[in-house]
């Protein structure tokens, strides 16, 4: 387990846990690291200096990855220009591509998240897109420079856990990048069931903002990610469609 490192876009992380920093104080966001155990944090390039005296850049743990997302951006060229912007910022090269011209389910904009990872990946940024999981969008997002592929699990923000879970696998099944699960976890065992289906991560927000105790919540999502990882790693058991199978010879009491 070790050796198991995620890699996007040449880099290499221990944790499969993606934390989002939104929705929640940003005094937490230190102990919802810690806690995640999280290497890579998202932010909204809005929230990196939104007064004078406070930034979320102050509350992030010194190195951890910055993701800033292109939250708001209803265009590719939208989205481009709010890279632009965080990388100007310091934020690095990390970027997280969110086009949504949805206001009502927030569903990302395929096509226009095509066009923003390929002008982004030219100029050198590493690409996360997030994306509706089609499997032909997902083939673009390759053919256009993406360094992982962020498939939704469920409306973003609505906890429904994995109602695309098919169309997710499809993807884990095909697409030669890491798939890292996104937008509508709300349980560790949702988490540990996409990972037991050979998501490279999970990448969750509301799921901890939401609960009573966000920094224990935060444990359990990272126990719940290892341990589908180890899952996953080790080769599930078979299922049996009919039937049943003794785990212990039944010969013994089965004689007359």
């Amino acid at each position: 387990m070790n050796n198991d490192k995620l890699i996007i876009g040449g880099h290499e992380f221990s944790s499969r846990f993606i934390l989002g920093s939104g929705k929640y104080s940003l005094k937490l966001i230190e102990a919802a690291v810690r806690d995640a155990g999280a290497e890579i944090i998202t932010l909204a390039v809005r929230r990196a200096n939104t007064k004078e005296h406070e930034s979320i850049l102050d509350y992030i743990p010194k190195g951890v990855t910055l993701l800033p997302n292109t939250s708001g951006a209803r265009t590719a060229e939208e989205a481009v220009r709010i890279a632009r912007l965080a990388r100007e910022l310091g934020c690095g090269d990390f970027v997280k591509i969110e086009i949504m011209r949805d206001s009502k389910y927030l569903l990302p904009d395929n096509q226009e998240t095509i066009r923003a990872t390929e002008i982004l990946a030219k100029e050198g940024f590493v690409v996360m897109p997030y994306m509706y999981p089609d499997l032909n969008a997902a083939r673009d997002l390759v053919n256009a420079g993406a360094a992982a592929v962020m498939p939704l699990a469920s409306p973003i923000g609505s906890n429904k856990g994995l109602a695309t879970k098919e169309f997710i696998q499809i993807l884990i099944d095909e697409i030669d990048l890491p798939i890292i699960v996104d937008a509508g976890i709300g349980r560790p065992s949702q988490a540990c069931e996409a990972m037991e289906m050979g998501a490279a991560a999970i990448m969750a927000n509301t799921a901890l903002a939401t609960a009573g105790d966000l920094t224990l919540m935060a444990s359990a999502f990272r126990q719940a990610i290892e341990a589908g990882r180890k899952a996953y790693l080790s080769g599930l058991g078979r299922v049996l469609t009919r039937g049943a199978s003794a785990s212990d010879p039944l010969t013994g009491f089965l004689r007359d």
